[in-house]
């Protein structure tokens, strides 16, 4: 999840070396906990739905299920066992991802042509993995060697859960019948908050992970940044404020674009925000649960960062800095809509209790900043095939953060970059405003 390589969900690979060790049981009750999610997503799908791809970006349901084994296999299993036997030599071909040090992989567009092997023996693949780590998860010595893989593998795990989700979402809104993934009572608010400004003094910050626990090695050095006095939207960009945008001409007015963006928009022919139907006041939208009424309070959500660019100038406003951002959320609860509350779409903000302003700062929909994905001064890239993790993304990506309703709890932290190329559109994706101080 990033991802996209997966990271485009964002990214690396490193546990903190103050670390203390997990128990076994720990390690291998949250090792069972997210496969079991993973698998739990399939409840509701067929096997015709596991295997398609419609874009380049959007990897069938049944690869991911076969990449997040693979990842165990080749990075925990055959490291610690050397008289390792694969257990289908050729799934290392067919379930790399982008990991040119553990070897050739198979084209990422043509995912969705691998028809074998099928689910049923992708789901054995799976069980057959889960049965060897069970073994290492027993084993005092190795889980002292491996357990920093295996959290790492856990939470890449979590990455592709939701790009699973937002993946789903893409091919069943590509299918003429919109099957639903899961059924939900969408939540009605009559009124949300005014947007207000919340005011955050200039300093120099300590910005990156610190302390123990598990983080991606993109989220670190950490290191001192300079932030000018700013002011942060007290909550998310709405659906009805982003209707404003588009029927005041917001998609065939360049002087609001990016040079590049205003050629996508003419290319691809954007007028609303992935998902969204109809128009001249009746609009609907595809969601997990099917195709309904646009509700005007949610989160506007599936926007590019050219769009949410564009929308910020004419709202006279910018995109704050993944630093300003990680300023504001610093003393912030962990508290939103996240993929544990089974939503599976951004709620409106009065659906939220006891959230402090500036509010929505984690789940909803990932935020995207002005950032560029950048090394933090003195990175250095992990050696080894799990260095290609993160590093060699950091071009031609913005970085977002906060997590989405697509997100595990569990997984996001307040240091989390999160990327993406500027015209992703189909990953859970909206906006917050930022502007200086005069």
């Amino acid at each position: 999840m990033p991802t996209l390589p997966i990271a485009s969900t964002g990214t690396a690979t490193r546990t903190s070396p103050n670390q203390p060790s997990k128990r076994s049981d720990d390690l291998g009750a949250a090792y069972c906990r997210v496969r079991e999610l993973s698998e739990s997503f399939c409840e509701t799908l067929r096997p015709e739905d596991c295997v398609v791809q419609t874009v380049p970006e959007v990897s069938p349901t049944k690869w991911h299920l076969a990449h997040t084994s693979w990842f165990f296999e080749t990075f925990v299993l055959k490291e610690a066992r050397s008289d390792y036997t694969p257990i289908n030599p050729q799934y290392a071909y067919l379930f790399n991802s982008y990991y040119n040090a553990a070897g050739k992989m198979h084209c990422r567009p043509k995912r969705g042509l691998i028809s074998r092997p099928t689910l049923s023996e992708t789901l054995e693949y799976r069980h057959g993995v889960d049965a060897l780590m069970e073994g290492i998860l027993e084993n005092e010595d190795l889980l002292k060697q491996f357990a920093p893989t295996i959290v790492l593998g856990i939470n890449h795990e979590q990455q592709h859960q939701e790009l699973m989700l937002t993946d789903i979402k893409h091919v069943f809104s590509e299918n003429p019948l919109r099957p639903i993934f899961r059924e939900h009572i969408q939540k009605i608010s009559s009124t949300v908050p005014p947007i207000e400004w919340v005011p955050f003094r200039a300093g120099v910050y300590q910005i990156g992970h610190a302390g123990t626990g598990f983080f991606y090695d993109n989220e670190e050095p950490r290191h001192r940044q300079f932030v000018e006095d700013f002011h942060l939207a007290s909550r998310l960009v709405t659906n009805g404020e982003y209707i404003e945008f588009i029927e005041d001409g917001g998609y065939h007015r360049p002087e609001f674009w990016l040079s590049l963006g205003w050629y996508t928009v003419c290319e691809q022919r954007w007028e609303a925000p992935l998902y969204w139907e109809g128009g001249d006041g009746n609009w609907s939208i595809f969601t997990l649960a099917g195709v309904r009424q646009l509700n005007k309070n949610e989160p506007v959500c599936h926007v590019s960062y050219f769009e949410a660019d564009a929308f910020a100038r004419w709202a006279g406003a910018r995109l704050p800095t993944e630093f300003e951002w990680e300023v504001a959320a610093a003393d912030l609860p962990y508290a939103g809509n996240f993929v544990d509350k089974q939503s599976f779409h951004p709620i409106p903000l009065d659906d939220i209790a006891g959230v402090q302003a500036p509010a929505q700062m984690f789940g909803d929909v990932w935020e995207w900043t002005s950032s560029s994905y950048s090394p933090y001064p003195a990175y250095v890239t992990a050696a080894g095939a799990l260095g290609e993790y993160n590093g060699k993304f950091m071009c031609n990506q913005y970085v977002l953060r906060g997590g989405s309703c697509a997100t595990s709890q569990s997984h996001i932290r307040k240091t989390y970059r999160n990327f993406f190329p500027p015209n992703a559109r189909w990953q859970f994706m909206g906006i917050r405003l930022a502007k200086g101080v005069v």
